[in-house]
């Protein structure tokens, strides 16, 4: 399956390595500070510390000790009875054993992830998501899932018991907090090549988007960061494109005082990067204007990033050089090309360059609308 990865854009991942990722928030209350280097940074996602308003609180198993519980490494007995438990006939014992695994999991116990799936968690689990009209019992297992796939050891075998359709189908129909998990459960997976076309071929990009656009911040970050993963393979692109995401994206990026600009500039950055039809959408959402005006007023990252979008979109298309010089994008790129990153004023000396060459190629025509 072909993979593209958005040129002259700053690489975003690395590996499977999930602390490399990205500045989104985790309900263990303990925020990660954004990165000066990448959109996507520091990623840290453990879901684990926070119990909702509808959570049942302090109650435990009846055949396990209390104490058991509160430790931070539980004995084999004790992960397998919760395992065990996860088969039970009662809602209440089912959703007790999924909160225990959840907190065993949380993300100062990294050991323990790898204990409960080798127990055999992972497939009672993605049964339950699958098949329980509890929203409570279902919001659990998807934390449980997602605190699990922080393990990269785990992720295989999550993707491998079926997950990805369970966790589409929350992303779909389950509550706000079990929609924003099943879309940072989702991002885990998507961080394994072999997990992306399945995820896309799911259903999962339209509901990552409509996330995006309507979710709470904690649930923006995570769609983005999955969709900037998702749509490194062309066919999920195209998939994006036709779910209307491009609109989103100049939406949040017209928005400089937003936390996700940086985020929907580098999803768009793969978007128009290899294919015609996003850098299409780009300027008919009234994406020029947006990144001109990030070029001009933005960070120093989110002028790079625009900077080279706007160079994607004038290589090779005379329209888009003419629109791009009518914004009086000019003035902007010189002070770039001047004060920016050695990589932003790069390419804002090529953009000037094309530029000029279309006022050359117009015999000067275009001096009436542009100063260069």
């Amino acid at each position: 399956m072909e993979t593209e990865n958005p040129a002259d854009v700053v690489h975003l991942q690395s590996g499977r390595n999930h602390r490399s990722f990205c500045d989104l928030g985790h309900r263990g209350g303990e925020p990660s500070s954004p990165s000066s280097s990448s959109a996507f940074s520091n990623y840290s996602s453990d879901r684990s510390g926070e119990l909702h308003s509808t959570s049942v609180q302090g109650r435990r198993c009846a055949s396990i000790p209390p104490t058991m519980i509160a430790s931070d490494s539980p004995d084999d007995g004790l992960i397998s009875q919760l395992v065990s438990d996860l088969a039970s006939c009662s809602i209440d014992e089912q959703r007790l054993a999924v909160m225990e695994i959840r907190l065993l999991a949380k993300k100062n116990n990294p050991d323990n992830r790898l204990r409960i799936a080798q127990a055999g968690a992972i497939k009672p689990l993605v049964s339950i998501i699958s098949s329980t009209s509890d929203p409570l019992l279902q919001e659990y297992g998807v934390t449980a899932i997602l605190n699990l796939s922080l393990c990269d050891e785990n992720k295989e075998a999550i993707a491998a018991s079926g997950a990805i359709k369970p966790l589409v189908k929350v992303l779909r129909v389950g509550t706000p907090a079990a929609k924003e998990n099943a879309a940072c459960a989702l991002l885990h997976l998507s961080q394994m090549e072999e997990n992306k076309a399945a995820i896309g071929r799911s259903g999962a990009i339209p509901l990552l988007v409509g996330l995006l656009e309507g979710g709470g911040p904690r649930g923006k970050k995570d769609a983005a960061t999955a969709l900037y993963l998702l749509c490194s393979l062309r066919e999920n692109k195209v998939r994006a494109m036709q779910a209307g995401l491009m609109r989103t994206l100049v939406e949040l990026m017209a928005d400089l005082d937003s936390i996700m600009v940086d985020k929907a500039a580098f999803v768009a950055s793969v978007l128009v990067t290899g294919l015609e039809e996003a850098r299409a959408a780009l300027v008919d959402e009234g994406g020029i204007p947006v990144l001109v005006e990030i070029v001009e007023l933005g960070s120093q990252r989110q002028k790079e990033i625009a900077v080279v979008m706007l160079l994607e979109l004038c290589e090779d298309n005379a329209v888009y050089r003419t629109m791009v010089a009518r914004e009086g994008t000019v003035p902007p790129l010189v002070a770039l090309s001047q004060t920016g990153t050695s990589r932003a004023k790069q390419k804002a000396e090529i953009l000037i360059e094309l530029l000029r060459r279309r006022r050359t190629s117009d015999g000067g025509s275009a001096g009436s609308d542009v100063s260069l």
